[in-house]
């Protein structure tokens, strides 16, 4: 058994147009699938949804074997045309291999090996477009609702360009605060950064440590969509 996701059909666009809902891919991972599997899987998921990899995944067929550049993690993703499946581990002999930095956003750590186009088509499709911090933080609100012990309230001071602006989302008595700049903002609510590998990197949080706890989970069910 498998899981799948599959999109509803958009017209193709040029690699320059604007990212926008929809695509025509389905994207399948394996059951007890590894973190790095479930990953992969969430990104070229969004990378769909958002439009971002259709040209890629409508004309790459082959197979990719993704590793880690500082683990023993590695996948594999199989491409038709039509579908995408990835699987954990690497058997055989792919036709092209990428390794990334998974705290990077997939930014590729060494050279490609095997076919240079196919290896450049699934790292584009790798690194979809951040959404906008508060669109970010308002889906992450949203899928993280049920985890308990989830804070009603959280409060967002996003830093960028033009100074700080605040979010809240929820309501209730019990509150959280994030605060950091915009861009790592948006990479931990939309799942393409490490909540915890984010707070050494600028992202600062006000709560008690049991909700430090939970809001952990909360990332790790976004960035692994579990």
């Amino acid at each position: 058994m498998t899981e799948t996701m599959t999109f509803p059909e958009v017209p193709a666009r040029s690699p320059d147009a604007p990212a926008r809902e929809g695509s025509t891919f389905p994207v399948t991972i394996e059951d007890d699938a590894t973190p790095l599997v479930r990953l992969i899987g969430r990104t070229l998921r969004e990378s769909a949804r958002v439009g971002h990899a259709d040209e890629v995944m409508g004309r790459s067929v082959g197979t990719v074997a993704v590793r880690s550049h500082d683990t023993p993690q590695a996948a594999t993703v199989v491409l038709d045309g039509e579908t995408v499946e990835v699987t954990s581990g690497v058997l055989g002999e792919p036709d092209a291999t990428v390794v990334v930095d998974l705290h990077a956003r997939f930014a590729s750590a060494q050279e490609p090996t095997g076919d240079a186009a196919l290896a450049a088509d699934i790292l584009r499709a790798l690194r979809p477009p951040l959404p906008h911090w508060r669109e970010a933080a308002q889906r992450f609100w949203e899928v993280t609702r049920g985890i308990p012990g989830i804070p009603d309230v959280l409060i967002v001071d996003a830093i960028g360009p033009d100074g700080s602006e605040r979010g809240q989302f929820g309501a209730g008595s019990s509150e959280y605060l994030m605060t950091g700049p915009s861009d790592l903002l948006a990479g931990v609510f939309s799942g393409a950064d490490d909540f915890l590998a984010s707070l050494a990197a600028g992202v600062q949080i006000k709560g008690t440590l049991s909700q430090m706890s939970v809001m952990t989970a909360a990332s790790w069910k976004v960035r692994f969509d579990v």
